[in-house]
């Protein structure tokens, strides 16, 4: 089974800048989408951008325009571009990806994003 593992994440201001990273143990070729997820305290997890194998992208509406998915399969690695940070923004993020029609029920440890007012 494909292992992921984030990176990148950290204490910013509002208005600055992150890049998630999320390495994958095998090739990401195979995946239908790869996607990044977020889980702020006491809230549910929810999709934040997702990226098909074709690469067409998906972003909810709060991030669409300040976060850019992308991925690079010759490193088995996404990335999440994250500009114009909010508070409402913090969370830990997990990736994840689509093989067979869902996203899989594992997840990562993820990284923490953090963004002071």
């Amino acid at each position: 089974q494909v292992q992921l593992v984030e990176s990148g994440g950290g204490l910013v201001e509002t208005g600055g800048s992150l890049k998630l990273s999320c390495s994958a143990s095998g090739s990401i070729l195979s995946a239908n989408r790869m996607g990044w997820f977020r889980q702020a305290p006491e809230k549910q997890r929810e999709l934040v951008a997702s990226i098909t194998s074709s690469g067409r992208t998906y972003y909810r509406s709060s991030v669409n325009g300040r976060f850019s998915i992308s991925r690079d399969n010759a490193k088995n690695t996404i990335y999440l571009q994250m500009n114009s940070l909010k508070p409402e923004d913090t969370a830990a993020y997990y990736c994840n990806l689509d093989l067979d029609g869902g996203w899989r029920n594992s997840w990562g440890q993820g990284t923490q994003v953090t963004v002071s007012s």
